[in-house]
């Protein structure tokens, strides 16, 4: 869940808050499984099950940190590494606005 959280930027419609939580629910749905009720059916664990079992861990607030954190590794590097040189890269020239016009 973590691993792709320097990957996620403001752009992305997966950045937002409410679908990283929906995305950790169904992760962690899959890693701990379903639960026996008294009666032997199986039913899928509630959202409150998940957090009480994982101590109501903010994935958001931990992904935001591990991200800041990278940057702080980026911004120590030597000033030849790619991610430096991309962070630190000012464009130049502008781009035509709109949609590209069919030839």
């Amino acid at each position: 869940m973590t691993e792709g959280c320097r990957t996620l930027h403001h752009g992305c419609s997966y950045s937002s808050p409410h679908i990283i939580l929906v995305i950790k629910c169904v992760i962690l749905r899959k890693i701990f499984g379903r639960v026996q009720n008294e009666d032997g059916s199986w039913r899928i664990r509630m959202n409150y099950e998940l957090n009480k079992l994982t101590e109501n861990t903010d994935i958001v607030r931990f992904i935001k940190s591990r991200r800041i954190a990278w940057l702080g590794h980026v911004m120590r590097t030597d000033d030849k590494r790619t991610p430096k040189r991309i962070l630190e890269w000012k464009p130049i020239g502008t781009r035509i606005r709109g949609r590209p016009r069919k030839i």
